[in-house]
């Protein structure tokens, strides 16, 4: 916009997030695998309170891919940035697709991978209101695909409790500690100062599919951002790329005994 006493808001944009692999990158990987992995980063485009950006699922989801793939020989996939944020379209600038159409573009992520020879695909999800992803990864198995979706909650409690993480999983729902923790470890110049008096839990939210997330807070934060700290984020990735061993070893030693 422009005009008299037009004030201009500049946009920042992450770098780092898109992987940057020739073709003969991905050749040279896949040449010593058993089986080739793909992972994908799948955010989502939605409000986290005034301090965190809307992107911030989508950062948390490409740090966590990021740092498997700094540690396991697999094809780092840009990533999903707009998913399922129904619940949070009370807020400016939340951005929501379908869950057919999630389902339909990671689908035909991993169709297109197994033609390119990349048999297996694990779907890394950085926002909890992506339910269909569970049930893509079940029917791609049942299928006899090769899927996997990560981190499970397992993963999450166990990086919780070695980075000194002190909210529970049930408090920290939205723009908590973990969160800001993350963000204030990868990308320290996207965190807005205010998470430090940010708090607010909420619990019970069990009509939360009914009556989305405006009904339990007013500034679209449940969990507490204070306790955020950027050593804590760079523990729980470490944690979580450590939990990711055991997905690696079951989708290649699945490719073995074919």
């Amino acid at each position: 916009m422009s005009g008299s006493g037009a004030r201009t808001v500049e946009c920042e944009v992450a770098k780092g997030v898109m992987p940057t692999d020739t073709t003969e990158d991905v050749q040279r990987r896949g040449a010593g695998v058993s089986a080739q992995v793909a992972v994908l980063p799948v955010g989502s485009f939605e409000q986290h309170g005034p301090f965190l950006p809307l992107a911030t699922d989508t950062l948390v989801a490409c740090a966590v891919a990021r740092e498997i793939a700094a540690a396991y020989p697999v094809h780092l996939l840009p990533p999903v940035t707009v998913s399922c944020s129904h619940e949070h379209a009370a807020w400016p600038g939340t951005v929501s697709i379908s869950a057919v159409t999630l389902h339909a573009v990671v689908s035909d992520i991993a169709a297109s991978l197994r033609r390119s020879g990349v048999e297996a695909l694990v779907v890394v999800n950085g926002h909890g209101g992506n339910y269909v992803l569970g049930n893509v990864v079940q029917e791609a198995s049942a299928r006899g695909e090769r899927m996997a979706l990560f981190p499970a909650a397992e993963d999450w409690e166990t990086a919780r409790e070695r980075a000194g993480v002190v909210t529970s999983l049930l408090t920290d729902m939205h723009a908590g500690e973990i969160e800001t923790s993350i963000l204030l470890h990868a990308h320290p110049e996207f965190v807005r100062p205010g998470h430090e008096s940010a708090d607010f839990t909420a619990d019970d939210r069990r009509h939360l599919l009914t009556v989305g997330m405006s009904a339990y807070t007013e500034s679209g934060v449940i969990g507490r951002p204070s306790l955020g700290s950027a050593e804590k984020g760079k523990a729980l990735l470490a944690s979580l790329a450590e939990s990711f061993g055991p997905y690696a070893a079951l989708l290649t030693a699945a490719a073995e005994r074919k």
